[in-house]
């Protein structure tokens, strides 16, 4: 079953959040600007990996201000409800902060995806079983994503996802994950 959600931020935003990118980068991240303007022009990309599944993508998504049709089914059923199967469209400015934020930390390393889309029903099992879901996630939007990053804390990952200033960012020291998705910009700690 495949659900749709709201299109993907709007060009301003877009742009803003990784014109943030460029900036907060510039002092530690010497080709900041060629992830906006690199030397295969202006592309976007991701890398991930699932422990739960042992897939793997590693895709360019967007490049020269359009996104890549293909690229994002693969990303939508990457991103997949792993218990369920289900998957849905994920929200793009999602996929933009999580690529973003692995940018602006420097490594190749890709990030293990602990959650992406949930339905309502795993997200009503693991609420039952923990204090820290909430009952309307944005992860059934499929508008966030929990991460981890062997090579990098989680105060690395929430300092780069919150450089963009474009949803939330929730840091979850005690799990070694990071919650980043696309709603108000806000922060917390779990």
């Amino acid at each position: 079953m495949t659900k749709m959600t709201s299109p993907g931020m709007t060009r301003r935003g877009l742009l803003g959040a990784f014109a943030a990118t460029a900036v907060a980068a510039a002092p530690t991240y010497a080709n900041a600007a060629g992830f906006l303007r690199g030397r295969a022009g202006d592309i976007r990309r991701i890398a991930m990996y699932s422990g739960r599944t042992g897939e793997r993508i590693e895709t360019v998504y967007w490049i020269e201000g359009e996104y890549i049709p293909e690229a994002i089914r693969e990303i939508n059923l990457f991103m997949r409800d792993w218990r369920s199967g289900e998957a849905i469209q994920m929200d793009r400015r999602t996929i933009d902060i999580m690529s973003a934020s692995l940018n602006l930390m420097d490594t190749d390393e890709p990030y293990l995806l602990l959650s992406g889309y949930r339905s309502p029903q795993t997200n009503a099992m693991l609420r039952s079983r923990s204090r820290g879901v909430a009952r309307n996630s944005l992860h059934m939007l499929g508008q966030a994503a929990d991460l981890r990053l062997s090579g990098r804390n989680t105060t690395q990952m929430a300092n780069a996802a919150l450089a963009c200033r474009a949803g939330g960012v929730g840091r979850y020291a005690g799990s070694n994950f990071v919650h980043m998705d696309c709603g108000p910009v806000r922060s917390w700690r779990g």
